[in-house]
C-alpha cells in the first residue's frame, strides 16, 4: 500500500485551520470493503495540494499507488484525475473524519476515512 517513505510536509504559516485540516495520513474503507489510503502531503495558502492515494484490491483494479495534486474548495478536497484513470473526492465532516467517492471506469465507491 502506501510506501512508508512519505512524508507530510505540515501546512506552512498562512495556510487556514480550514485547510490544515486535511494534511496528513488518511486511511479507510470504500464500500466497506476495499481498503484506501490518502496522504495529503503539502498544501498552499490558497488551497493547493499534493497528494498520494494508495488502493488494495479494488474490484478490478489491482493494488497500486498514485501521486496527484488537486484543490480544497469549501469543505472538498477533489482530485485531478489520477494516472489509473480515477476521480477522487475527499469531504472534510463535522466529526473530522473524510467522506472519500472514489470513482473509476464507470464504477463510484465511497468511504469514511480517519487520520492516523
Amino acid at each position: 500500500m502506501l510506501d512508508p517513505t512519505v512524508r507530510v510536509t505540515p501546512p506552512g504559516e498562512g495556510v487556514s485551520a480550514k485547510y490544515a485540516a486535511f494534511s496528513g495520513i488518511w486511511s479507510g474503507q470504500l464500500n466497506g470493503m476495499y481498503e484506501g489510503k490518502l496522504a495529503v502531503l503539502t498544501i498552499t495558502r490558497g488551497g493547493n495540494v499534493t497528494a498520494t492515494y494508495a488502493w488494495g484490491n479494488l474490484a478490478d483494479n489491482r493494488p497500486g499507488v498514485a501521486d496527484g495534486e488537486g484543490k480544497i474548495s469549501g469543505n472538498t478536497l477533489k482530485l485531478r484525475r489520477l494516472p489509473n484513470g480515477a476521480d477522487i473526492t475527499a469531504a472534510m465532516q463535522p466529526d473530522g473524519t473524510l467522506a472519500v467517492t472514489y470513482a473509476l471506469a464507470g464504477n463510484t465507491y465511497t468511504g469514511t476515512f480517519n487520520k492516523r
